[in-house]
């Protein structure tokens, strides 16, 4: 009896450790599609994380970009786009010398909506690039991704994971024109969460939120510009209607690189993780 007894003990000891090196124990796959400039500058370090803990990380940008590059890390794939590196920096470098401008409110609008459609047009060319490339398509597909880690800033990245069946996890810090708050259905009470560009507090007077509550209809006007692109091409893509809402609405989880000791209170759906301090690090003190 007490050999049988020692024998059993002995299987369950072996099944245990069976179980700690069975799949359930090893990293996952992570198809990350960043967005340029500083956005990929902060979720560059998130991926060197992921490595860490040992996940596979393949990092997806255009062949023209300003700082995606490969390393040792991560997995850099490319795909070509229709555009040359002088023209890149044409769209996102030389414009960039409107921020010093001081002219009238109406002109400075009227040029940045002009600007806005340049980079839109040239993202939803890119993306256009990325999802017609059936040799890059099937290798998405073949290496079988648990997870898409994108920043929905640029939508793409988005309309990729739900065209190869993949969840998709935001990492951002916020989305123009509450888009956010409608791809998650949470609450955005114009009484108490402030507006972009309003500079009123969580404490309104009623004139304010009358403020608050024009201040956003003019934006609409930019957001369409910018996103309604990635709406048509998605559309056109699934062979259905889908509304801009509907692409952000694609993500499972969201992570505001934002924190409530920078930013007022707000309500927050489940999914809604904020993450503020990722952007944070120690800095040697200054010398003497």
């Amino acid at each position: 009896m007490a050999a049988g007894l020692w024998v059993a003990l002995s299987a369950l000891r072996v099944l245990f450790l069976l179980l700690c090196v069975e799949p359930w124990a090893e990293g996952g796959k992570v198809l990350v599609v960043p967005m340029e400039g500083s956005h990929w500058l902060s979720m560059r370090k998130a991926v060197q994380e992921l490595q860490a803990r040992g996940h596979q990380t393949v990092v997806l940008a255009p062949e023209v970009n300003m700082h995606i590059k490969g390393d040792d890390f991560f997995t850099l794939k490319t795909y070509a786009i229709p555009y040359t590196q002088e023209e890149f920096e044409d769209i996102f470098l030389r414009q960039s010398h409107l921020i010093f401008e001081s002219e009238h409110f109406l002109k400075t609008f009227l040029k940045t909506i002009i600007i806005l459609q340049n980079v839109s047009a040239f993202y939803q060319r890119s993306c256009a690039s990325l999802l017609y490339n059936k040799d890059l398509i099937r290798y998405l597909n073949d290496s079988s991704f648990d997870v898409v880690l994108t920043d929905p800033v640029h939508p793409c990245g988005t309309v990729l994971a739900e065209y190869l069946s993949v969840p998709a996890v935001y990492f951002l810090r916020s989305i123009p024109c509450e888009l956010d708050f409608e791809g998650t259905q949470c609450p955005n009470p114009s009484s108490y969460i402030p507006r972009l560009l309003t500079r009123n507090s969580d404490h309104m007077t009623f004139l304010q939120r009358v403020k608050n509550v024009l201040y956003p209809l003019a934006l609409q006007y930019i957001c369409s510009t910018s996103f309604a692109p990635f709406a048509s091409l998605a559309s056109e893509l699934f062979q259905r209607e889908v509304s801009v809402v509907d692409i952000f609405s694609y993500g499972s989880v969201w992570l505001f690189r934002g924190d409530f000791v920078m930013d007022y209170p707000r309500p927050i759906m489940p999914n809604m993780v904020f993450i503020g301090g990722v952007n944070c690090a120690n800095r040697k003190p200054l010398s003497q």
